[in-house]
């Protein structure tokens, strides 16, 4: 059992880092105070050729594995871009796995070519307002008329709708009353976001104000059949082949926010003097800072026991969803604690703790609930009765 990773991936993370060097913290404390994508940081990374780290080779991607990708997403977030640099770029790692995997070549060729190249960016058009992690109970409706479908409906927290090109849409074309499964009558649409027949509407939140959230109105939407993925009807079989590289990728980026954080704590620590000594030379600050360590760390260990399995093509489910679980919960922590440790200086936003805090919620709440990972977790694992 090998905790280390190769040279290969050493230098990936090595290159990685240089990327984010050129986007220091104030870098960031600016997209956070006014908004605006962060189009230069997406640029040099799709020039750099890491937006198809986890694509196939043939479509001009990286033919990495997921335990790569979790690097990357890592180093970015751990730079101090937090998720507002991860976020920017996340999509492109899992979002199309289901293009990949269940696609025909010409649609392969049609859409991960220009999305690796960073000339297009898409949006994962999934959840609803009235829906939440009900999948099954989504109601867009995508009726189909000839060659075409006709979508109507509405979806919500759809990050980086305001700048995307394409959006991977899962909408229903049987209606529920007529399916015997509820995941049935589902379909996977990767499509042209048209302004003209979807309007985006910003979603003003918390944090990682660099990174749109939205709400979508979708009003007689046009999708040729031609941009459906695989079959009619089994678009939420496809969609989860998605979910787990998701939950990785978002644990790995927890571990990164909190480790940024506690890199500017123990910094602060080791340099603030009050009464003589430096702060950090008390148990009362040590300790919160070494538990802090020591929880990602071991989430850290869930991360890529997760991404390996993945990679591996073994059963990863359980592993994926305690990393997420762990790394968000481990995450959040590191960044309170960092908050706490400067003290009335951690409040404010030229230290840049109170803003990777800020960013620290979003893999707490999304993309799946803590509790519904317990539920998981007790019915799938423990094989206790199913609770919801």
């Amino acid at each position: 059992m090998d905790f280390e990773f190769s040279s290969d991936q050493l230098a990936l993370r090595d290159a990685i880092s240089r990327v984010c060097e050129r986007f220091p913290d104030d870098y960031w404390l600016e997209r956070d105070r006014d908004g605006g994508f962060p189009h230069d940081f997406h640029a040099a990374l799709a020039n750099d050729g890491w937006l198809g780290i986890a694509m196939p080779q043939e479509y001009g991607g990286a033919g990495l594995g997921m335990t790569e990708a979790a690097l990357m997403m890592q180093t970015i977030a751990a730079s101090g871009a937090g998720f507002a640099g991860a976020s920017a770029v996340h999509m492109n790692i899992f979002g199309l796995n289901p293009v990949v995997v269940f696609g025909t070549d010409d649609q392969r060729r049609r859409w991960l070519e220009p999305l690796i190249a960073g000339r297009e960016k898409a949006c994962f058009a999934v959840t609803e307002p009235d829906a939440g992690l009900d999948t099954t109970k989504l109601s867009t409706r995508a009726e189909r008329q000839g060659d075409e479908y006709i979508v109507h409906g509405r979806k919500i927290w759809i990050s980086t709708a305001q700048v995307a090109h394409k959006m991977l849409l899962l909408a229903r074309t049987t209606p529920l009353a007529e399916v015997s499964k509820p995941t049935q009558g589902l379909s996977l649409f990767y499509t042209d976001l048209d302004r003209e027949r979807v309007e985006v509407r910003e979603i003003e939140k918390m944090g990682r104000k660099a990174v749109d959230s939205n709400m979508l109105f979708i009003d007689g939407l046009r999708i040729p059949v031609a941009d459906r993925i695989g079959e009619e009807g089994r678009g939420f079989e496809y969609i989860l082949h998605g979910l787990n590289p998701e939950r990785i990728l978002i644990a790995a980026e927890a571990v990164g926010i909190g480790r940024a954080a506690l890199d500017r704590a123990v910094q602060y620590a080791g340099e603030r003097t009050v009464f003589g000594r430096p702060i950090g030379q008390n148990q009362g600050i040590q300790h919160p800072l070494a538990q802090a360590w020591m929880q990602l760390e071991a989430a850290n260990l869930m991360v890529f026991k997760a991404a390996s399995l993945y990679d591996a093509g073994l059963p990863c489910g359980p592993y994926a969803n305690s990393a997420k679980y762990l790394g968000a919960e481990a995450g959040h922590n590191a960044c309170q604690t960092a908050v706490l440790t400067l003290g009335g200086m951690g409040y404010a936003k030229e230290y840049h703790v109170e803003r990777l805090l800020r960013e620290s919620y979003i893999p707490r709440i999304a993309p799946v609930s803590p509790q519904l990972i317990m539920c998981f977790i007790a019915e799938k694992v423990l094989g206790l009765p199913k609770s919801y």
